[in-house]
């Protein structure tokens, strides 16, 4: 939540980067991404609809890169790729937004960033640095059930099934 401490670890992922090039974890790579969107937002200096597009962004390369590996093996739905590896539908349907269709609002995006971090926290995050970065209690995977219901009601989601 400390924007100085994300700024200072996207100057190290920057100069990691710089280092190893297309070698970089996928999922170091979309963190930074994310993470910049929160400095950006937090900060203050940018409007609404390019704060949409940077979120946008970033949630759009999440997606396309972290389901990428699977769907070069075979033609598979992107909704599909996204349950087998946990990615909440939702996410995929605002990525399906965001590529298609009318732009979603803030709110949205704020939140589809927030439900990705964890995302990433839990499955390649709390491996790197140990299983106790992160233990999910049941109160947060209902949390984050009607965070899913919820969204999905936002986007229209049944147009897309």
């Amino acid at each position: 939540g400390d924007s100085r401490l994300q700024q200072d670890a996207l100057d190290r992922v920057s100069a990691w980067k710089s280092r190893y090039g297309q070698k970089m974890p996928l999922a170091v790579d979309c963190t930074a991404e994310l993470i910049r969107c929160k400095v950006l937002d937090s900060s203050g200096r940018l409007k609404s609809q390019e704060l949409i597009l940077s979120y946008g962004l970033a949630l759009v390369r999440f997606v396309n890169l972290i389901t990428e590996r699977k769907q070069k093996m075979a033609s598979i739905p992107l909704r599909q790729l996204a349950r087998e590896v946990d990615i909440p539908v939702w996410v995929v349907d605002l990525r399906h937004e965001l590529t298609h269709g009318k732009l979603p609002r803030l709110a949205l995006c704020r939140k589809g960033c927030d439900i990705v971090l964890d995302w990433l926290r839990k499955t390649y995050w709390s491996r790197q640095l140990g299983s106790n970065l992160y233990e999910e209690s049941e109160d947060e995977d209902e949390e984050e059930e009607q965070e899913e219901v919820e969204a999905n009601a936002e986007l229209g989601n049944d147009a897309w099934e």
